[in-house]
């Protein structure tokens, strides 16, 4: 596989990767994990990829979860994990990959407020790499909430 091209201009992350995006829906629509997908704005022109995690596999305390998904042609990224807790409480994180100012390109949002920032090193910046990175991360923390009950 090619490696994504460089920059379009220095401060893009160009137009949504609908083939990508559509790729990724397709993998999650076979996870266990995930309940539900959707597109906005719609499966035509999509700009982002929502999957609904499944609650039954998280303790009560947990009243929803999903993952955000922005994948655009440069290659560039979001993917948002966010945790909605019985106490109104959000947990969420966030691996990214764009032009900024706060830290490198490739770069991780630091649970429990996603405020905190650190550069980040993936094996692969291939999209069902980094979707098995983010993957494997949130069934490790669903491990955490169970052993911490």
């Amino acid at each position: 596989m090619s490696q994504p091209p460089e920059d379009s201009a220095p401060h893009s992350t160009g137009p949504p990767d609908r083939q990508t995006l559509r790729l990724l829906e397709r993998h999650f629509a076979s996870d266990s994990l995930v309940a539900e997908t959707a597109f906005d704005p719609d499966p035509y022109e999509p700009r982002l990829l929502t999957g609904y995690l499944n609650t039954e596999q998280y303790p009560d305390s947990v009243t929803a979860a999903r993952l955000d998904i922005r994948w655009f042609t440069t290659g560039d990224f979001s993917v948002h994990y966010v945790e909605e807790q019985e106490d109104e409480e959000l947990w969420e994180c966030r691996w990214d990959r764009h032009p900024n100012t706060h830290n490198t390109r490739l770069h991780f949002h630091e649970p429990p407020t996603a405020t905190e920032v650190t550069n980040l090193e993936l094996p692969s910046l291939h999209p069902l790499e980094v979707y098995s990175t983010v993957l494997t991360a949130i069934e490790l923390r669903i491990e955490r909430l169970w052993s911490n009950r």
